[in-house]
């Protein structure tokens, strides 16, 4: 989390792994078990990453901040809506990486030509990249990592988590007015005039038929990994021929460290599991897919999230709560991806949202982003895993 001096986190996460293997506190095998377990996942993540970056590279996200700002108008009220809902979008179909690293400086941008205060659009940025992140398998590391675990279909998955998103978003936006009530009725200076750039309609195109060909996948029993990879493959391979992307760029793209990172973390996680820490949760989680039983796993998921952050934490949590059923797996999803607004700790997204935003040269104070974790993560954990249990009821 903290990456001395910059560098990457597989710096210290891959020796940790072998650390752990050298010393027999996980097996081989099992070791072996692990990262084949984890190796489609991060397969899908590089893909993933992939096409979020050419979809930049095509205009997609300079197409948004113009669009926020014709919604806009000036208003830091429509501004902060029209971030909600381009956030949201962003995070649900592309994950909630692109909404961190590509779209918060794009808000940036938008909220200083608008002429209003950034704060409220920024904290939305990294809020909603926690949250927003639940309606589909591709939101997501945490979602794959759940979505394999459920063993349930694309379109089903999403089913099920589409009130849940509706909802939580929705508490999000209501704590966010209230709590930023000064900043969003404050006076504002004439907008700037800024250029209108045009619509990237290939890059569109390609985002909907990835995602129409997840839907095809689940259904055929195909991996979605392959296809990320074409979609990725098309962009990527548009950007090399018209010259606007090298293979290195390409392979930046991915973030290989950060896959390694991932794959090491699963090790450690592993290991600590093994060694005791499942019969520890395994005497406090609660059983059934009931709303108690989902409220208590979803604010135990949320509070380990804040503890030891959300990647390790559905790691340990899936394998305890897969046999009680789809129901418990997903709440185990909403404490881990609604939590994280708790506290920076709580998510790798928060982390870089953070960095990012010290890049620009903009003040997040701890105390403030505490607090409004503090009535948001509540606000929005609570009804959300209502919500899931309703959806249950419905779709079954």
């Amino acid at each position: 989390m903290l990456r001395p001096k910059g560098l990457p986190e597989a710096v210290l996460a891959v020796p940790a792994a072998g650390i752990v293997i050298a010393t027999g506190a996980i097996s081989l095998d099992h070791a072996r078990e692990e990262a084949a377990r984890l190796g489609p996942v991060v397969g899908f993540l590089a893909a993933v990453l992939v096409l979020a970056h050419f979809c930049d590279v095509e205009g997609l996200f300079q197409a948004c901040g113009a669009w926020m700002a014709r919604r806009a108008a000036g208003s830091p009220g429509r501004l902060l809506a029209a971030v909600f809902v381009l956030a949201s979008a962003i995070t649900a179909v592309l994950s909630l990486d692109a909404t961190v690293v590509l779209l918060t400086p794009v808000v940036l941008a938008t909220a200083a030509r608008a002429g209003v205060r950034p704060g409220p659009h920024l904290y939305a940025c990294a809020h909603l990249s926690n949250t927003a992140s639940l309606l589909l398998p591709v939101s997501n590391l945490t979602n794959l990592l759940a979505f394999e675990a459920s063993g349930l279909s694309f379109t089903r998955f999403a089913a099920l988590m589409a009130l849940p998103w509706l909802v939580a978003i929705g508490a999000e936006y209501l704590v966010f007015r209230r709590f930023f009530d000064d900043d969003l009725t404050a006076s504002v200076h004439s907008p700037e005039p800024g250029e209108t750039p045009g619509l990237p309609l290939f890059a569109l195109v390609i985002v909907g038929c990835t995602l129409g060909g997840f839907v095809v996948a689940s259904a055929a029993g195909v991996d979605p990994a392959w296809v990320a990879a074409a979609g990725a493959l098309v962009l990527a391979g548009r950007a090399l021929l018209r010259r606007r992307a090298t293979p290195l760029s390409v392979v930046r793209a991915a973030s290989p460290a950060f896959l390694a990172f991932v794959l090491a973390l699963g090790i450690v996680v592993r290991a600590v599991v093994d060694n005791g820490l499942a019969d520890a949760l395994g005497r406090v989680l609660p059983d059934g897919s009931g709303l108690p039983a989902l409220l208590g796993i979803a604010v135990l998921a949320a509070v380990l999230a804040n503890l030891i952050n959300n990647l390790p934490a559905v790691l340990v949590l899936l394998p305890l709560t897969a046999a009680s059923g789809p129901g418990a797996v997903l709440a185990v999803l909403l404490g881990v991806n609604i939590g994280p607004n708790l506290t920076y700790a709580g998510s790798l997204a928060t982390l870089l949202w953070r960095r990012i935003v010290h890049r620009h040269g903009q003040d997040v104070r701890l105390g403030e982003f505490t607090r409004l974790g503090l009535l948001a993560t509540p606000a929005a954990l609570v009804p959300a895993t209502a919500a899931l249990w309703l959806s249950l009821q419905a779709v079954g």
